[in-house]
């Protein structure tokens, strides 16, 4: 049986998906965080101490930046997807009922 969505919810779909990215990323970020930070090196080239090219502490905000910016673009995406079903109608999908 044929069937269309016909609304998706900007913001639990935002939401849900916001949070997940967030959660997906933190470890990743982490991961990538700790060798560069025991990897850098002490010094530059003419033995001045270094300081940190790239802020460690960006390793902790890009979660919350994927977890806002990816709300705001999913919520937006379902408030375009609801305005345009009029026009071009929704997601299609088949599914089967098992008895």
């Amino acid at each position: 049986m044929k069937r269309q969505i016909e609304r998706l919810s900007p913001h639990q779909n935002g939401k849900v998906c916001g949070v997940l990215m967030a959660v997906i990323t933190l470890p990743m970020f982490l991961f990538m965080g700790v060798p560069m930070l025991l990897l850098m090196p002490k010094a530059d080239h003419a033995g001045n101490p270094a300081h940190f090219a790239f802020p460690m502490v960006m390793f902790l905000l890009m979660p919350i930046f994927y977890l806002v910016f990816t709300y705001l673009f999913l919520a937006f995406g379902c408030w375009l997807y609801n305005k345009l079903y009029r026009w071009l109608g929704g997601f299609e999908f088949e599914f089967k009922a098992d008895d």
